[in-house]
C-alpha cells in the first residue's frame, strides 16, 4: 500500500513530529511498510479464534482486599505547611 508525501506530512503534523524534507522519503517507505503489514493482518482468518487478554495462559495470585495499615494521616500532616479538613493545601499553579 502506498502513502503520499502529503499524507506523511499530515500524519507528522498530527503527531507533532518535525520531519525534515530530506527524511520524507524514508518516513513514506516506513509508513507504507506498516500499512502493508496491517493489510496482511486484515486478510488473516480469525474465525473461531478466542480473544486473549494475555499471550501466556497464566493466572495471577490475588490477595484478600483488606486494610492492613493503621490510619496515620494526622501524624503525616503534622509536618505539612498548610492542611485543611484533612487535605494538603498547595500554592495555585494554574490560573
Amino acid at each position: 500500500m502506498s502513502i503520499s508525501k502529503k499524507d506523511v506530512e499530515h500524519v507528522a503534523h498530527l503527531a507533532r513530529i518535525r520531519v525534515a524534507p530530506d527524511e520524507l522519503t524514508r518516513y513514506q517507505e516506513g509508513l507504507a511498510n506498516i500499512l502493508e503489514l496491517m493489510a496482511q493482518m486484515q486478510d488473516c482468518n480469525t474465525d473461531g479464534v478466542e480473544p486473549m487478554a494475555h499471550p501466556q495462559d497464566i493466572a495471577l495470585r490475588l490477595r484478600e482486599d483488606r486494610v492492613t495499615e493503621i490510619n496515620e494521616r494526622s501524624s503525616f500532616q503534622k509536618g505539612a505547611p498548610l492542611v485543611e479538613d484533612g487535605l494538603y493545601l498547595v500554592p495555585r499553579v494554574i490560573e
